[in-house]
């Protein structure tokens, strides 16, 4: 959470003319409501298996930047589809830097709670591990530009070569 996957996830595709994909805002459209009444009404396990669906068709469409929810890696049919399917890049941001981007933001039910900040650091204990198993490279966006973000990550694609070295250009600032 908060770590910047669906702004730089949107960023990229505009900058690779790609659709972008965020499961969170599919699983929304879907249910016809937004992710904290899911979680109400289903509770994490039911929102989790949403999540799974929507993983399992979504990464079946080529050409797509997938901006996942940060509890995808929890279950380990998501893991293996992801790393099956395609070049997956953990946006690693600290705990300080989660807090500080989820303050404000009363849509993340597992936030909601007297000690956001204890709250992150089980999360981040638990899902790192998964991540880093999960990812393809693992990115840092600590105090970092988005553009800045987006420059490197074109060169990680360019260097695996899943972008050609004549496809798109960001500036990094």
């Amino acid at each position: 959470m908060g770590s910047g996957k669906s702004t730089i996830g949107r960023l990229l595709s505009n900058e690779l003319k790609l659709e972008f994909v965020d499961t969170d805002r599919v699983i929304e459209e879907r249910a016809g409501a937004n992710i904290p009444w899911i979680f109400d009404v289903e509770g994490e396990e039911g929102f989790r298996a949403r999540e799974e669906t929507v993983i399992d068709q979504v990464t079946d469409q080529d050409n797509i930047v997938l901006a996942t929810g940060g509890g995808v890696v929890l279950r380990e049919n998501n893991r293996k589809v992801l790393r099956e399917r395609g070049f997956v890049i953990y946006l690693h941001a600290s705990v300080d830097q989660q807090v500080e981007r989820t303050a404000r933001d009363k849509n993340r039910p597992l936030l909601q709670t007297e000690n956001p900040r204890a709250r992150l650091e089980e999360l981040i204990r638990i899902r790192d591990p998964l991540y880093r198993q999960t990812a393809d490279f693992v990115m840092r966006t600590d105090r970092r530009h988005p553009r800045a973000v987006i420059g490197e990550i074109i060169k990680v694609l360019r260097k695996n070569r899943i972008l050609g070295s004549n496809e798109s250009v960001v500036e990094s600032r």
